[in-house]
């Protein structure tokens, strides 16, 4: 999701931003609200690309990237997000699997759960482009699709770098 390489969230402060432009004394960013408000956030800010945050999962990749959750929310929910933020930890826990059936319990937080929903509201209204697939994403979901049902060469039988025991 290449939309998700400009948009932040800075500590500290609610609701996502677009970044506009780094700078030599940091960033500016424009609120993603009605306001449109741009700020110039100080080296020391906080913030965290979307592209760059990912949910814990209990497989053996340990995580998944935040934008294929975001993408696995709006085939699933669409624009009528059912759950309430403010909900019981329950009612996200379920929701939370639902979108990601093996995501990790114990390092997923209630917050964390809150967070993605307020941010896929938040994404839903002003950024509705970063649930558009580019041509990019496309193909390298043909590409992982192909790579994985392709039969590999070599199977443990027939490597020649084994050594007897």
């Amino acid at each position: 999701m290449e939309a998700l390489k400009q948009i932040a969230n800075i500590a500290g402060y609610s609701g996502l931003y677009r970044i506009l432009k780094p700078s030599r004394n940091g960033v500016i960013v424009e609120s993603l609200d009605d306001k449109k408000a741009k700020t110039m956030m100080g080296p020391t800010a906080r913030v965290s690309v979307l592209n760059d945050i990912s949910i814990y999962v209990d497989t053996e990749e340990q995580s998944v990237p935040l934008g294929d959750v975001l993408l696995a929310v709006n085939e699933k929910y669409g624009e009528t997000l059912t759950v309430d933020p403010k909900g019981s930890a329950e009612e996200l826990a379920d929701f939370m699997a639902s979108v990601v059936p093996d995501y990790d319990r114990d390092r997923v937080r209630q917050a964390d759960i809150k967070k993605l929903i307020v941010w896929y509201g938040i994404l839903r209204q002003h950024a509705p482009e970063a649930f558009e697939k580019t041509a990019d994403d496309v193909t390298q979901t043909e590409e992982t699709v192909s790579a994985e049902s392709e039969p590999s060469a070599e199977t443990p039988a027939e490597s020649k770098d084994e050594t007897p025991a």
